[in-house]
């Protein structure tokens, strides 16, 4: 800086230390030229498709997540629809079941009265055969006991066996008809 300030003291004129020499500017200028031209030609472009490709990528993202959104939507309605229709199949299912067992219940009391009606259809014949059989004894009995009376009154035997079963069965169809007489009045 001293030899600035001694040749600017030799040649009269005061040198500015802050304004450079013209042969710098234009040097300069010419240097940022070319850094200029070498950034148009280099450096903008790969930041500029740096740019379109982030940009890209944060527009498809976008895209694919509202897609996503849009497809998980779906799916829910397709869920709950399907849940709509579980609770609807549920719900006939249960009233099927209602109906299937109100008709299982009115069988079996059906089958029950019908068991019912024949064991007391059975009760009755049974009934029947024994006082059918209670019947028979007794006439047999009542035969037996009044063929006896008869030999003790009269004193002699009654052994003929067909005198003996028409006496009874004269006897028994006379008590018949004298106990259908008291049971008419």
């Amino acid at each position: 800086m001293r030899e600035i300030m001694m040749l600017a003291a030799e040649g009269g004129e005061e040198v500015n230390p802050l304004v450079p020499e013209t042969y710098d500017i234009v040097w300069s200028i010419v240097c940022v030229i070319v850094v200029g031209l070498l950034f148009w030609k280099y450096v903008i472009p790969r930041v500029t498709k740096t740019l379109e490709e982030r940009t890209d990528k944060i527009e498809g993202g976008i895209a694919r997540a509202e897609a996503a959104q849009a497809e998980a939507q779906q799916t829910l309605q397709q869920y709950q629809q399907q849940l709509a229709d579980a609770r609807l199949e549920a719900a006939r299912i249960r009233e099927d079941a209602r109906t299937q067992g109100q008709q299982i219940l009115a069988q079996m009391r059906t089958d029950a009265q019908a068991e019912s009606d024949r064991i007391v259809a059975a009760g009755h014949s049974q009934l029947e055969a024994q006082r059918q059989q209670i019947l028979t004894e007794l006439r047999s009995e009542v035969g037996r006991t009044a063929v006896d009376l008869a030999e003790k009154i009269i004193g002699q035997s009654v052994s003929d066996e067909a005198k003996q079963a028409a006496s009874i069965d004269k006897f028994l169809s006379e008590l018949d008809d004298t106990d259908a007489i008291g049971v008419g009045r």
